[in-house]
């Protein structure tokens, strides 16, 4: 099975809906993308496109204090249609982008950086009957935002 990667350039559409639960974060912004093209001279705006982007986890959150409405970004993700029965029996279908990357359109402006805290997992407690997997030292992948950390030797 093949995911549909995409990446769009556009502008953020609509506020960012943000909402959390147990262990889960989700945003959630139409994107805008309209074309232009000059014709005899003239710049003309074409037809707009609309595309609803999800973002989960760290970034989530990232999203919802970075974006706002009207700000230029590039959406990098997974292209998925989301599908749901109306009130009135019919089923609807919307594309929508699951971001993977996220960003402002530094062609179009400039924007500030700020890196987050490092979140620390607390390690279990083992009880003395266990044994160490390995004498080697260990390397884990923050699951929320990819990097790579070294346990300490």
């Amino acid at each position: 099975m093949q995911d549909a990667l995409i990446s769009l350039s556009g502008n953020v559409g609509t506020d960012v809906e943000f909402s959390q639960g147990e262990g889960w974060q989700l945003a959630r912004f139409r994107l805008a993308c309209t074309p232009r093209r000059n014709r005899e001279g003239t710049w003309v705006d074409l037809e707009t496109t609309w595309i609803g982007v999800s973002v989960w986890g760290r970034m989530a959150e990232n999203a919802k204090t970075s974006l706002a409405k009207g700000d230029p970004v590039l959406v990098v993700g997974r292209l998925r249609t989301s599908a749901w029965v109306d009130a009135e029996g019919v089923r609807r279908e919307r594309l929508v982008v699951e971001a993977t990357g996220l960003g402002h359109d530094l062609a179009r402006g400039r924007t500030d950086f700020t890196r987050n805290e490092r979140r620390v997992v607390a390690e279990p407690e083992r009880s003395f009957e266990e044994e160490p997997i390995d004498d080697v030292d260990a390397e884990s992948v923050d699951v929320e935002t990819g990097e790579v950390v070294m346990a300490d030797a």
